[in-house]
């Protein structure tokens, strides 16, 4: 009867009817619906013949039919659910319709002018906390990642006096190397409801809530991605479009946008790489993304611009506590108002001048992610680990693998594992796996998890796009840190949810938890704080904070400083999409580039838009010591391109070198340091090109020797470790070129191979392609085995080969020829235990 009395009243409403009143007088009806309907018609020919059409209702009639409770219930009902349905599907986008009307109408100009204060000035602040006992801080927060950072911003915030040193440098450890996206876990979402666990749904609830701050309070380093769920399967449709489903409702109100269904025919023209074969047809859903080393930088500057002492390379090498004789540089003592055993403060090292002082503060905070038992080691010899640590590698496509904007993701892989496939800077990544890992600094990303990517990546892409490991342009391996627990055999299984533990000594430690939950922490981290150590403190206010760089920033920026400063377009936009309106000031910093178009902007290198200011601006504003904190955190080229990140090496270290007035040695040191970093994002140790004097080549060269022999390292086995050759020059690791008239003679001998009677095709079997590459072909170290791996890769398991996949085959094999030979496990079993590095189009 209600959706009979709903059909009536727009029936009324849209013949623009006077008889309103009869849908009231009517409410109380007992009769059938056809009964119902009959009535109705009649009433409505009976009252368009004798009533006028600008009669108005009787309100006497309306406001009797009122009076019964029923009634008044019905359309009360009705009112709610049609506001609760507006509310919800035109909040979604509420927060990015704002700002669009707020930035629309303004005009974009630099923001005030503000520079941090430098190094030195930090340390001095740090440094007069032992001096004079009214410079101690409040808090002191170890630890600059994304947990660190976040919880010196929200102290800082609420006016309390912190100070935050990290051991190297900012956001060079998991928080740099995440997935990209920020999200609530729809892997976590179908564990919680299929294993009924309610750990896991608070988890996801959370994460979602936190999810839409994230967005608003750095809009500039943040975006929404839609995310494809290709289905091959017509059962499946359903299933995967109620999880969305259910995922948009878990959020709430602060859903940034519903999911949808796309057909067969959508979804390949919104994917078109995707495998077309057996496709039924896809689910779309949203989550964020963002660049992740860049937002930690931007909590960190934030938290400067609110006061916060920060200093990067200053390391903890000691707790101080009030049972520990301790006396400050003027003589006085600072414990004797405090409890035995009580922590008061830290002796800390300037890892880049070998200086040691103490820092005093009320309480501690231990935000060291997957370190975190390393310092509560410090603080209890006999401490038993809490953290776990998950390896999760990621690998980096070119743009031409994904189309620009969306991403992909693969919720059933070969062993029940989750990965991603998103369009990230301009290049793809892909990820991630999830095994236990040992916690050390710069972990290397495992081969076997490169080719199970790669294998997973060419299930959902269509045969005729060739997944080649040479097409990996950088790698690299994050540690997750995981909360570990006894029960548990696999850190799959895990929660990645967040603990606050106190010591007894009162070192409050925040561990576990993920990006998108960081600002969640640190509000409850900072709670606990203030409670434990009786602080002064306001209110949490980050969830209206935004971050530095958002105040000025709009979407239309990157115009302004076109039109200013004559930057190229993908440099303008670039600069917008990472700075936010500190962008002028990074403008600032450029050099004219002596060309008609454009008129600023010296690019590092022209396949990426970074440009030789954002090194300057780095060095003077954002606290960078190093060549590989550029290059890898205030820039990303080493994730995006590690041989680009390579060539520009040189030109980085001269500009650093200039602005911080290096001595040779250090250039020196800088580009050592920054080529063996490059290892751990997928350069072979055998592709370093830059020649640093001959100790330093001898001495790691015999370093090489002396692990190659068996040799054990930290207590590890390194015997399976690659280790490419030394010597070699970085030229032949590059991409093999054809000498010249090569291919026509390697085309000509294919066809007289094949141009028989019996075979006219211009196919040729497994077998001859062997033999006919085995002539023409030096193949130097190569064994049977690589010459069939490569075939397979190429013919993707075909018995035949055309000319072109022929041509294919020996460039690559050619490219393998001339990389540094594998390391074998004995002359005797030669088992291939990584695969070489094969270049294609700039590849690692």
């Amino acid at each position: 009867m209600f959706s009979l009395f709903l059909c009536r009243l727009l029936i009324l409403k849209s013949r623009r009817s006077y008889s309103t009143c009869f849908f009231f007088q009517r409410l109380d009806d007992r009769t059938t619906p056809l009964q119902y309907e009959q009535n109705f018609q009649l009433e409505f020919a009976t009252c368009k013949q004798t009533r006028p059409r600008s009669s108005l209702p009787n309100p006497l009639t309306m406001l009797r039919t009122l009076r019964r409770p029923r009634n008044v219930a019905l359309l009360a009902t009705t009112t709610a659910g049609v506001a609760v349905t507006y509310s919800f599907l035109s909040s979604s986008n509420a927060a990015a319709v704002t700002r669009e009307s707020k930035n629309g109408a303004k005009r974009y100009s630099p923001p005030t002018p503000w520079t941090p204060p430098s190094r030195k000035d930090m340390l001095e602040r740090l440094k007069l906390s032992n001096r004079n006992k009214d410079e101690e801080f409040d808090l002191l927060v170890i630890g600059g990642g994304a947990t660190g950072a976040g919880v010196a911003l929200d102290a800082a915030s609420r006016g309390l006096k912190v100070a935050l040193v990290e051991q190297n440098d900012f956001s060079s450890g998991t928080s740099s190397k995440s997935t990209k996206l920020v999200h609530g876990g729809v892997r976590y979402l179908q564990k919680a409801i299929f294993e009924l666990d309610y750990e896991q749904y608070k988890l996801v609830r959370e994460a979602l809530h936190e999810r839409k701050i994230f967005l608003h309070t750095a809009p500039y380093l943040s975006i929404m991605q839609p995310i494809m769920l290709p289905v091959y399967k017509w059962w499946q449709l359903p299933y995967y479009y109620a999880g969305c489903k259910m995922y948009d409702i878990l959020a709430g109100h602060q859903n940034i946008s519903a999911s949808y269904l796309m057909s067969h025919s959508k979804a390949i023209e919104a994917f078109p790489m995707l495998q077309e074969r057996g496709l039924v047809g896809a689910v779309v859903y949203y989550d964020g993304m963002h660049n992740d080393a860049r937002m930690n930088l931007a909590l960190i500057m934030t938290a400067v611009k609110h006061g916060a002492a920060v200093a990067n390379y200053v390391e903890v090498t000691k707790l101080l506590k009030t049972n520990q004789s301790s006396t400050s540089l003027d003589g006085s003592s600072n414990k004797e108002d405090q409890k035995d055993g009580k922590l008061y403060g830290a002796k800390v090292k300037d890892k880049l001048t070998g200086e040691e002082w103490e820092v005093h503060a009320k309480g501690i905070i231990n935000a060291t992610g997957p370190f975190t038992d390393s310092l509560l080691s410090l603080d209890n010899p006999s401490h038993k680990p809490i953290v776990q640590a998950s390896a999760g590698v990621h690998i980096t496509f070119p743009n031409y693998y994904s189309p620009r904007n969306m991403g992909l993701l693969d919720p059933a892989t070969s062993d029940g594992r989750v990965i991603f496939f998103l369009p990230w800077q301009g290049n793809t990544i892909a990820g991630t796996t999830d095994s236990p890992a040992p916690v050390r600094r710069d972990p290397r990303p495992h081969e076997e998890d490169i080719q199970w990517i790669l294998e997973e990546v060419k299930r959902y892409l269509s045969p005729d796009i060739q997944v080649r490991r040479g097409d990996v342009l950088s790698a690299w391996a994050g540690l997750r840190p995981l909360v570990s627990n006894p029960n548990s055999t696999s850190t799959q299984a895990l929660v990645r949810n967040h603990l606050i533990h106190v010591s007894p000594s009162g070192l409050v430690t925040i561990a576990g938890g993920k990006w998108t939950t960081y600002r969640a922490m640190a509000e409850e981290t900072v709670d606990e704080a203030v409670k434990l150590f009786g602080l002064n403190a306001g209110p949490c206010r980050t969830k209206e904070t935004q971050l530095i760089g958002s105040e000025g920033w709009g979407k239309n920026m990157f115009i302004s400083l076109i039109q200013r400063y004559g930057l190229e377009t993908e440099v303008a936009q670039h600069l917008s999409d990472n700075y936010g309106d500190r962008a002028w000031a990074v403008c600032g910093y450029a050099e004219p580039t002596g060309l008609r178009w454009p008129h600023y902007g010296k690019r590092l290198s022209r396949s990426y838009p970074y440009i030789e200011a954002e090194v300057r601006y780095a060095v003077h504003n954002e606290y960078a010591l190093t060549a590989v904190d550029f290059l890898a955190r205030r820039s990303r080229l080493t994730f995006l391109n590690s041989n680009i990140a390579l060539d520009v090496l040189p030109r980085v270290v001269e500009i650093m070198g200039d602005e911080l007035h290096w001595p040779k040695w250090r250039r020196n040191k800088e580009i050592r340091d920054a080529e063996l970093f490059m290892e751990s994002m997928g350069v072979p140790f055998g592709s370093r090109r830059y020649r640093v004097g001959w100790s330093e080549w001898t001495t790691e060269l015999l370093k090489r020797v002396w692990l190659l022999s068996g040799n054990r390292v930290n207590g590890d086995n390194v015997e399976g470790l690659v280790i490419k050759g030394a010597v070699q020059n970085a030229t032949r690791i590059s991409r093999a070129q054809f000498e010249p008239g090569e291919v026509d003679r390697l085309k000509g001998s294919f066809t007289r191979r094949t141009s028989t009677p019996q075979d006219a095709t211009k196919w040729m079997s497994m077998e001859d392609v062997k033999t006919l590459v085995t002539e023409k072909i030096d193949l130097a170290w190569l064994e049977e085995s690589d010459v069939d791996r490569v075939i397979l890769e190429v013919t993707h398991g075909r018995k035949v080969i055309d000319q072109e996949e022929f041509i294919h085959v020996c460039a690559t094999l050619k490219d393998l020829a001339a990389s540094p030979p594998l390391s074998r496990k004995s002359p005797k079993t030669r088992e291939r235990r990584r695969i070489p590095v094969e270049k294609s189009g700039g590849g690692v």
